[in-house]
């Protein structure tokens, strides 16, 4: 009994000071960076952060699938809301969103999110990659009405009163919504996805800003920055000809995939391998 409390008042003070080292060592510098040094190709550089941005129509739970993807593979993801107010709005708001992450960056946008990242990512050194997942991937002076109606076969093309419901907020300015025909939704913007999910969509969606439609785009952050392209073969929103020929213009690395307009939904692990192919190539 003697022994066992003289081990027990030697033992437990040793326990507490290094239990105390070990949260001190913790919180140094030091050893938080050695915590984020693992890469996303095994190399010494950190491993970038993923940042996901949705498109029109949809919001940050189209991103489900492929935030668990990556997160499984140990990256750390955000997917911010996108106000859908216009571009220079909208790329704003995610710009000072990026301005608070340190270290390396994904940017991923889908759909109408490609005007938005192409714009956000200029000028910040920290965006390391873009991904454009069935998206718009504008020059300077391009507007998302110009590029939507560019080739022919988008089943949101056509008389606007027959695709959308409008809306009018107060703004300011004061501007109107535009949201897709419910009945519309199934057989287009979600085609491909069984139809109870395509339902949840359609009553979930978040309205586009009419005015977006013929705001011009900035300089593009792709000149600088290496892309990405996924391209829905069976895209009904974007004719993937229209996809293809701005991924080319960009430079992207392509990636075809049978599937429709929301490809991370319907192919959410060929866009997570995708975004992670880009995160390995910035180590």
């Amino acid at each position: 009994m003697s022994i066992s409390r003289t081990t027990w008042r030697i033992g437990l003070p040793a326990l507490l000071a290094a239990a105390l080292a070990a949260v001190l060592l913790a919180s140094m510098p030091g050893h938080a960076a050695s915590a984020v040094t693992a890469t996303a190709g095994g190399g010494s550089s950190p491993k970038p952060v993923i940042v996901l941005e949705h498109g029109a129509w949809a919001d940050a739970s189209s991103w489900d699938q492929v935030i668990a993807g990556l997160q499984r593979h140990g990256f750390t993801v955000y997917a911010p809301p996108n106000p859908l107010r216009g571009v220079t709005y909208d790329s704003t708001y995610l710009k000072d969103f990026l301005s608070t992450i340190s270290g390396p960056i994904v940017l991923v946008g889908h759909s109408y999110g490609g005007f938005v990242i192409t714009n956000a990512a200029t000028g910040n050194s920290n965006v390391k990659a873009l991904v454009y997942v069935d998206a718009f991937i504008p020059q300077e002076g391009d507007t998302l009405g110009g590029l939507a109606n560019a080739q022919p076969g988008s089943c949101l093309g056509g008389n606007p009163a027959d695709v959308f419901n409008v809306v009018p907020y107060s703004g300011p300015p004061a501007d109107v919504d535009l949201y897709i025909k419910p009945n519309l939704v199934p057989g287009c913007f979600a085609s491909g996805l069984p139809a109870p999910q395509a339902a949840v969509i359609a009553a979930t969606q978040r309205p586009l800003a009419e005015s977006a439609f013929g705001e011009p785009s900035g300089p593009p952050a792709w000149t600088a920055i290496p892309s990405w392209a996924v391209i829905g073969t069976a895209d009904r929103v974007i004719p993937p000809a229209q996809l293809t020929f701005m991924a080319k213009r960009a430079g992207a690395h392509i990636t075809d995939v049978n599937a429709g307009h929301l490809s991370m939904i319907s192919r959410a692990n060929t866009v997570t391998k995708v975004i992670i192919d880009a995160a390995n190539a910035t180590g």
